[in-house]
């Protein structure tokens, strides 16, 4: 496996960047605005997309999704989308951000002082000029949304949507993202200042192509509750000029400000349609000698109870999920307890560590925990996560996502999720993240394909207490 993931692409003039994704397949980029002069290459690489919607996607390198990164590096990267926010909201430079910010920009160009860098950042406690609510979109951009958030010491609240059904709770929000291999999103914010009120609503979304999931769910809050600001945040906004008329439209249209903030601003021409055969599936003969233990956190974090998800075949769930992530909603009040609890379980699975490269894997939705107790567990550690997202896989030279394994979700097995780029015997351990207790049967193909893999031990992390199970798995408890 070639492990150089850096795309293949060339520069012309204006800004003009070149993508030959296959040999199908061309995106031409052109970079129209690039507020902190931040390298492309730095921040994506690109892949085929299996979607009949869109051919393509960008392959985030600071995202911690769908590539393995440094955990401070994807923190950082929403940090800094923060700032944009920040300075925009104040309507001046903030001295102690224009000391700081070469030093931020440094480390995430050399991947080096990342977590010094983004320390220092937090230990500023900003504290934006009036009270705003965050919300993150699933599942790509629910890590991206609370890193946001995060950086802020008061006066915001945060909450993404969510691809769970929970019963007994109704979704204050629910809109479509039609570009989507997965398009519903609902929002169970239980706080009702979070959506109501006049102030301003910040959407984080990793990348915007068309703005339409945007103004889908602009419309869907300002019909029932109306508001003079919006912001849309993304790490990439490659609206076309038509796509960029339909906001100014629609500002018309509701008498409403809608500012779009991102780390680059530009457009994207695509030539040819791949197709998509050959896919190299990875394929593995199940190594049952490589141990995996299960560590089960139990009320290390708090927990939302009394109320079961229910997956796509009608089962139900009755673990609780956490409520630190977000996906009810989060306040100033939360991240105290959050960080405590964090701290504390890095400094437990640390004890756990076999080896000094580890893989720290988020699941689906669930990262941004994940990814905070990942950069306290010490050196050696990259993170990234499992995905409902299916991209096609080659072995060209170049080519960003060359291997990946399917299995069915631990969390709803009706959804296929995948898990890209883990190199045979590149780590010595793994810690997988879930962020409750599930039946334990389904965990076992993640498990099977994590033995397929070579790691010396495979830790199970489970962030909640352990269910009464009726079947085991092959597996060594802690």
């Amino acid at each position: 496996m070639n492990n150089n993931i850096s795309s293949l692409f060339s520069q012309s003039k204006n800004n003009v960047y070149t993508y030959k994704i296959l040999e199908d397949l061309t995106v031409n980029v052109e970079v129209q605005h690039n507020p902190f002069q931040l390298e492309l290459d730095h921040l994506f690489t690109m892949a085929a997309r299996i979607n009949p919607k869109r051919s393509f996607l960008f392959v985030s390198k600071v995202l911690g999704k769908h590539l393995a990164v440094d955990p401070y590096l994807s923190l950082l990267s929403g940090a800094v989308l923060s700032l944009l926010l920040y300075n925009d909201m104040r309507e001046q430079s903030d001295p102690k951000i224009t000391a700081l910010l070469p030093r931020i920009l440094q480390a995430m160009s050399s991947g080096e002082g990342l977590a010094e860098a983004y320390h220092e950042l937090m230990n500023l406690k900003l504290v934006l000029p009036a009270p705003v609510s965050f919300i993150g979109f699933a599942e790509t951009a629910t890590a991206l949304g609370h890193s946001m958030y995060q950086v802020f010491d008061r006066g915001a609240q945060y909450v993404h949507t969510t691809r769970h059904d929970i019963a007994g709770l109704s979704s204050v929000i629910t809109f479509e993202e039609e570009h989507s291999h997965a398009t519903a999103h609902r929002c169970y914010a239980q706080s009702e200042g979070m959506i109501t009120g006049n102030d301003p609503i910040i959407l984080v979304d990793d990348e915007i192509t068309t703005g339409k999931t945007a103004l889908n769910i602009i419309r869907e809050i300002h019909a029932e509750y109306p508001r003079d600001t919006y912001y849309v945040a993304s790490l990439l906004d490659w609206r076309e000029d038509a796509h960029v008329q339909r906001f100014a439209d629609l500002e018309q249209e509701l008498n409403i400000t809608i500012t779009v903030l991102s780390l680059i601003k530009g457009q994207i021409t695509v030539d040819g349609q791949p197709s998509l055969t050959h896919d190299p599936m990875t394929l593995h003969e199940q190594l049952a000698d490589i141990p995996v233990d299960m560590i089960y956190l139990d009320h290390l974090f708090a927990q939302q109870e009394g109320y079961a998800s229910i997956d796509g075949h009608g089962q139900q769930n009755r673990a609780s999920l956490m409520t630190g992530t977000g996906r009810f909603g989060i306040g100033a009040h939360d991240n105290l307890c959050n960080t405590i609890s964090i701290e504390k379980a890095a400094q437990l699975l640390v004890e756990h560590r076999t080896g000094q490269r580890t893989l720290c894997l988020g699941t689906e939705e669930f990262m941004y925990i994940p990814m905070r107790i990942s950069s306290e567990m010490g050196d050696g550690i990259k993170f990234h996560s499992t995905t409902r997202s299916p991209i096609y896989r080659s072995l060209m030279p170049h080519y960003s996502i060359q291997t990946g394994d399917t299995f069915p979700s631990p969390e709803d097995s009706s959804v296929t999720n995948f898990v890209y780029n883990i190199p045979e015997g590149h780590y010595d351990d793994v810690f997988v993240f879930l962020e409750r207790d599930v039946p334990q049967e389904r965990i076992q193909p993640l498990i099977d394909v994590l033995r397929s893999k070579l790691f010396q031990q495979i830790h199970i992390v489970i962030c909640g207490p352990q269910m009464v199970q009726e079947k085991g798995i092959d597996h060594d408890r802690t």
